[in-house]
């Protein structure tokens, strides 16, 4: 059994500008992860395209099992990524599953 973990972002910037660059960089960052994080199995990451009361900025990553989960937050890469996204975000969500 795998587990997927799935992580939204509401950005704090209310600057339609300012929230589509936080957006891209916290994209870029971690879809830079793919590779130098060695548990990652999969990875999806984009921005909310509809709009509205939506969250910003989605997450969605496999991973054999949660020590695997727990190695790629601990990994000194992700916690950089992980820096400038606790910077930029006013709310986060998460959830692991199964599947």
């Amino acid at each position: 059994m795998s587990i997927r973990h799935v992580v939204s972002w509401r950005l704090a910037s209310t600057d339609p500008a300012e929230k589509a660059e936080h957006a891209a960089r916290i994209i870029a960052g971690l879809e830079s992860l793919v590779g130098v994080v060695d548990d990652i199995r999969s990875l999806t990451v984009g921005a909310d395209v509809a709009g509205g009361d939506n969250w910003d900025v989605v997450l969605i990553a496999d991973f054999d099992d949660m020590d695997a989960v727990a190695r790629y937050q601990a990994h000194p890469e992700h916690q950089k990524v992980g820096a400038y996204i606790r910077s930029v975000v006013s709310a986060r969500m998460a959830v692991d599953l199964n599947f």
